[in-house]
C-alpha cells in the first residue's frame, strides 16, 4: 500500500461481469478488477510493487448535497452503530457522518437520496445495525437586544448550616460572533473573591440553558457589580444558583430574541431555470447576492435560513428535473423573524412537556 506505506498480500483476483465473478491470474494497466479480504486498505489508497512505489492523488470529493440525522433503532446498539460508522467511511469517503454537539446529534451526509439509503441500508444488511432516520435539528440560539440588570439572591435556612448568595449583575449585548464576556466589577469586598467565579459558573450554565426555548445564549456581557455575603452560611454552590437566578431575570427583561443559521447557497442550474430557482429562494426568505454564467448555467449565490434548506435537494431535482446542483456552508448567525420565533418557542415548550409525561 504505497499510500499510507504499509505492506499486505494480496490473493485471488476477480473481474467482474455484472453479477458474476472471474477469476483472474493477473490484470495489467486501465483494468478494473477486485481483490477480496483487504484489512488495511481504504478508498483511494495506490497499491503498487514494492520496488515501484507509486502513489496517485486522491480525486477531489464533491460537497454532499443532503444530509440526515440518524439513530440507532434499538437501544444499546450505539457502539455497534459507531463501530459501523467508522467502517464505511472507509470504503465511502463521499459519505461523511459527523457528531452535531449543538443538537446532541448525528448526522450522515451524502450526495442525494439514492446514496444515502444505499448507506442506510449497508447499517443493516453488512453490519445489523438498523438505523432511524430524521431531519437534522437546526441548532438555534438565544441572545438580547437591550441592556437590564437583575437580583439573583439564593437564601436557605435549615436546621444547621444554611446557604446565602447575593448578586446584581448587568447584561449588555453584544456584536453577533463576539460570544460572551464576563466583567468584574465588585469593590469593597461586597463578595469575596472566591465567590466570584461561582458566580460566573452560574452565569455559564444559566445560559447554556437558555431563557426561551432552552437554546444557549450567546454574544452577551454580564458584568456583577454588587452582591453580599454571609460569613457562615455562603458558599460556592450559593453563589452559583445567585448567579443563575440573576441572569435569567436581567436575559428576561433585556429583550431576549431567537437567532437561526443562514447559510451561503451557491446554486449551479440551466437557464430555462432560472426564473423558478430564484423565486424559490425568496420564498425560502432567502437573499439573492449574485448572478453569473458558468458555461450554459447560470450560477445564483444566496444566503438562506438552514431552516428552510432541509428539503432543497429533492426540490431543485424537481424543479430543474435533475440538472441543478447545489452547495451549501454556514454564513452567520441572525435575528428570527418575532412570528417564527413564537412557533419555534411553542413547539420546544410542547416537546419538553412530552418527554415530562
Amino acid at each position: 500500500n504505497s499510500t499510507q506505506g504499509s505492506k499486505e498480500r494480496i490473493g485471488q483476483l476477480m473481474r467482474f461481469r455484472g453479477k458474476k465473478q472471474e477469476m483472474v491470474a493477473e490484470a495489467g494497466p486501465g483494468e478494473i478488477v477486485g481483490v477480496a479480504k483487504l484489512s488495511g486498505f481504504k478508498s483511494f489508497d495506490t497499491f503498487s510493487e514494492g520496488s515501484n512505489s507509486i502513489v496517485y492523488p486522491a480525486p477531489a470529493i464533491p460537497e454532499a448535497a443532503l444530509s440526515f440525522s440518524i439513530a440507532p433503532k434499538v437501544k444499546g446498539t450505539e457502539d455497534k452503530l459507531g463501530n459501523a460508522i467508522s467502517k464505511i467511511m472507509d470504503e465511502d469517503p463521499t459519505l461523511r457522518v459527523f457528531r452535531d454537539t449543538e443538537t446532541s446529534e448525528t448526522i450522515i451526509s451524502g450526495m442525494g437520496d439514492v446514496h444515502l439509503d444505499v448507506a442506510i441500508a449497508k447499517f443493516r444488511d453488512k453490519f445489523g445495525v438498523e438505523v432511524v432516520r430524521g431531519i437534522p435539528k437546526i441548532a438555534y440560539k438565544e441572545t438580547i437586544l437591550a441592556q437590564a440588570e437583575a437580583e439573583g439572591k439564593h437564601k436557605k435556612q435549615t436546621g444547621g448550616r444554611g446557604q446565602y448568595g447575593h448578586c446584581f449583575l448587568r447584561v449588555q449585548p453584544l456584536p453577533r460572533g463576539s460570544g460572551f464576556e464576563f466583567v468584574d466589577e465588585i469593590f469593597g469586598g461586597a463578595i469575596p473573591r472566591q465567590y466570584v467565579p461561582s458566580v460566573e459558573k452560574g452565569v455559564r450554565e444559566a445560559m447554556a440553558r437558555g431563557v426561551l426555548a432552552g437554546y444557549p445564549i450567546v454574544d452577551i456581557k454580564v458584568t456583577v457589580y454588587d452582591g453580599s455575603f454571609h460569613p457562615v452560611d455562603s458558599s460556592d454552590i450559593a453563589f452559583q444558583l445567585a448567579g443563575i437566578l440573576a441572569l435569567q431575570k436581567a436575559v428576561q427583561s433585556a429583550k431576549p430574541v431567537l437567532l437561526e443559521p443562514i447559510m451561503n447557497v451557491e446554486v449551479m442550474v440551466p437557464q430555462e431555470f432560472v426564473g423558478d430557482t430564484m423565486g424559490t429562494i425568496n420564498a425560502k426568505r432567502g437573499r439573492v447576492l449574485e448572478m453569473t454564467a458558468h458555461g450554459n448555467n447560470q450560477v445564483i449565490k444566496a444566503q438562506v435560513p438552514l431552516a428552510e434548506m432541509s428539503n432543497y435537494a429533492t426540490e431543485l431535482r424537481s424543479l430543474t428535473s435533475g440538472r441543478g446542483t447545489y452547495t451549501m456552508s454556514f454564513s452567520h448567525y441572525e435575528e428570527v423573524p418575532a412570528h417564527l420565533a413564537e412557533k419555534i418557542i411553542e413547539a420546544k415548550k410542547a416537546e419538553k412537556e412530552m418527554v415530562k409525561t
